[in-house]
């Protein structure tokens, strides 16, 4: 497995990017020059994610919570950089693994894994890394564990008069309103989890639940798999502790949606242009 000398080392701080305040240009980010790191934070030895491929690695290394950036240093929530990245990339780049979303995905991914699997689930011992696979390997009993990934439904809902579902989640930001969404729970199938989230969130029944795309979503692990659905029966209800208001919308009386990256903008997208 060779190394991708054309990308530089991605520098997280917990769930944040760290960059040169000089660092504009996102949408084409390849991580940072090793010379520009030890500059400011001396020598690091990043660690090496495969790519899913397995044709190059993906350098990151993780600074301590308690380092205090130099200046001209920023700390960039994951998800700003995201947007900042994913604003003059293509659909295709965006849903894209082997892209540099993607790759940025993978490696944010697999850095916050890494920081959550230090010690054995089983014996409590520090966990190592697998000598030859991706995996944290305990010492002490064996263990092995491998990252961990989390499917969630994600669903455009469909009525008759062409009209979409959306969504205010109180963990969002601002008026955006986005589409249902949740985890998949032990030994349900993905289209009854669409049918339950829907009917827990928003107390609607839905039929004819169709897969559209999906999306690795590392905040923190999961996969998010698209659907379209067809509403089927019921009234609006937002269940009040995740969804603050829900309604249907139009193409010509949309409220702010979800930034460029996600999925979810990536089908609510489709339905704009019509190809939905």
């Amino acid at each position: 497995m060779s190394t991708d000398q054309t990308d530089g080392i991605y520098l997280f701080q917990g769930n944040n990017l760290i960059v040169p305040e000089d660092v504009l240009e996102m949408s084409g980010f390849r991580g940072l020059p090793p010379e520009r790191i030890r500059g400011a934070f001396g020598e690091v030895v990043p660690f090496l994610v495969p790519s899913v491929d397995g044709t190059h690695t993906i350098p990151g290394y993780l600074l301590d919570d308690t380092v205090a950036l130099p200046p001209h240093w920023c700390s960039l929530s994951t998800r700003s950089a995201l947007s900042l990245m994913a604003a003059e990339a293509g659909i295709g780049e965006i849903l894209d693994g082997s892209g540099l979303i993607g790759r940025f995905f993978r490696i944010y991914h697999i850095m916050q894994w890494r920081r959550e699997s230090v010690f054995c689930g089983s014996c409590g011992t520090r966990n190592g890394d697998a000598p030859v696979e991706l995996a944290r390997l305990c010492p002490s009993c064996g263990r092995l564990e491998y990252p961990r990934i989390s499917p969630a439904i994600i669903v455009l809902i469909f009525r008759e008069d062409g009209k979409i579902l959306l969504a205010h989640n109180k963990k969002f930001a601002g008026k955006v309103y986005s589409l249902i969404a949740g985890f998949i729970e032990a030994g349900e199938n993905l289209e009854a989890a669409v049918s339950r989230e829907v009917r827990e969130e928003v107390g609607l029944e839905v039929r004819d639940t169709t897969y559209v795309a999906s999306q690795p979503w590392p905040f923190p692990n999961s996969l998010m798999i698209g659907f379209k659905t067809c509403y089927a029966g019921g009234r609006v209800t937002p269940d009040g502790e995740e969804i603050e208001d829900a309604r249907w919308f139009g193409r010509e009386e949309l409220p702010d949606l979800p930034g460029f990256g996600s999925v979810s903008r990536y089908l609510i997208n489709l339905w704009i242009e019509g190809r939905l």
